[in-house]
């Protein structure tokens, strides 16, 4: 099972992780990112481009399915502006074992910092300005390209 949404919503994490609880994994990995107050951002406001978004959310949920035989995945991504302390996005994954649980969630909020079409607009003290793309995280998505899978406890 495979499950992206794209929404200005609030994330209910337990909610969703109680959905994919009830898969029968063994193991469920799940990532929460939340907005950071840092150097005085008082709102992150995320666009995103409708369609491709979750098209490319989708895919990444299928090769992290294909490549770790995951039970399910869950990308919840929220557009729209937030506030510092509020959810931007959750991962998880459900699989027999908790390594390829854990590889696959590290896997999918990797490369969706890279390969999902949204673009970071920060505001400070009435000033706005977009997020410029870091070289850690295509590092870190590039890590995923020649790894092999492992996955077992």
């Amino acid at each position: 099972m495979i499950r992206v949404s794209v929404d200005p919503a609030p994330i209910d994490v337990g909610v969703e992780l109680a959905g994919i609880e009830e898969t029968g994994a063994g193991a469920v990995a799940s990532f929460i990112g939340v907005v950071r107050g840092d150097d005085g951002v008082t709102c992150l406001e995320l666009e995103h481009y409708p369609g491709m978004t979750e098209a490319v959310l989708c895919d990444l949920a299928e090769q992290a399915m294909q490549r770790w035989s995951l039970i399910s995945a869950v990308v919840i991504h929220r557009v729209g502006p937030m506030e510092p302390g509020e959810r931007i996005v959750l991962v998880a994954t459900a699989a027999a074992h908790r390594g390829a649980a854990l590889d696959a969630c590290a896997f999918l909020i990797d490369r969706l910092k890279t390969d999902a079409p949204f673009w970071k607009r920060e505001h400070r003290s009435g000033a706005a300005s977009w997020v410029e793309t870091r070289s850690s995280d295509a590092a870190a998505a590039a890590r995923w390209d020649d790894q092999a899978v492992t996955g077992a406890d």
